[in-house]
């Protein structure tokens, strides 16, 4: 019995038709050789070039960007959770009568 000897699943592997490796390896040959010789502008990492990227890509974003809406305060929020506390507290003692 195979009870605690269990085939594994066969591992995924997809091949790529219109994909030729060969090719990409010898164009990135090719963009190394001519950054090396200062044909090509060096490649640096640029972080205001993706600011806002997201925020671009996402309609309610744009729109809470647009009309200038802040995002809530966490001393608001920390008053809120204060209160619901307090209202807690005062509704489970059971001090409150309504005759």
């Amino acid at each position: 019995m195979g009870i605690f000897k269990t085939n594994k699943p066969r591992r995924f592997n997809h091949q790529y038709i219109y994909y030729d490796e060969r090719k990409e390896k010898l164009a990135k040959m090719e963009e190394d050789a001519k950054r090396e010789l200062g044909m090509l502008p060096e490649k640096e990492f640029d972080p205001e070039s993706i600011r806002g990227k997201f925020v671009e890509g996402t309609k309610h974003l744009k729109r809470r960007k647009e009309s200038g809406r802040k995002p809530m305060h966490i001393g608001v929020i920390l008053v809120i959770i204060a209160l619901l506390l307090f209202l807690w507290h005062y509704l489970q003692t059971g001090s409150w009568n309504f005759l």
